[in-house]
């Protein structure tokens, strides 16, 4: 695995960052919203994240981490609209929790890879992308994320209509 750059770093750090803030949002609104000063600082690191995750070129050349990078931009733009512009109606708060939620497995599945990839420094959990241990830890994100995104569904189902 190559050395991180400060590119890297700061990445790395952010992610971290955006990572608490969206889980403490989940856990204490059950909903990540902008109008929730840890919901905006989530939406910000976020956003970051996933712009300087297209600068980072450490497997030589756009791939998968890049990929994901843009699906988050995507999905982050479509819970801000969704957020804001009610485009849906009443349906536009489930689309909203959709897409802010589907950015927190997106800062997952790459956070786990690196993190499996780089340590123990010297002796890294796996040496390959297909490795069982990895393919494990994304399929126990996708069952997470599916289990909170119905549970954050059944919670906004109870919330009187604004």
């Amino acid at each position: 695995m190559p050395e991180m750059i400060p590119l890297g770093w700061f990445h790395t750090i952010l992610g971290i960052g955006a990572v608490l803030s969206g889980f403490y949002t989940l856990i204490n609104h059950k909903v990540i919203s902008l109008a929730q000063p840890s919901g905006k600082l989530y939406v910000l690191l976020t956003l970051i994240v996933a712009g300087t995750a297209l600068g980072i070129y450490n497997q030589g050349g756009f791939g998968i981490a890049h990929n994901l990078a843009v699906l988050t931009l995507v999905a982050l733009a479509g819970g801000v609209l969704m957020e804001k512009t009610k485009l849906f109606g009443g349906f536009s708060q489930y689309c909203q929790a959709l897409g802010y939620s589907s950015t927190l497995l997106f800062h997952m599945i790459p956070a786990i890879t690196d993190f499996l990839r780089r340590l123990p420094v010297g002796d890294p959990f796996i040496d390959t992308l297909e490795d069982p241990l990895l393919r494990q830890f994304h399929l126990a994100f996708l069952v997470i994320f599916v289990v909170g995104f119905v549970a954050q569904v059944l919670w906004l189902r109870k919330q009187p209509q604004a």
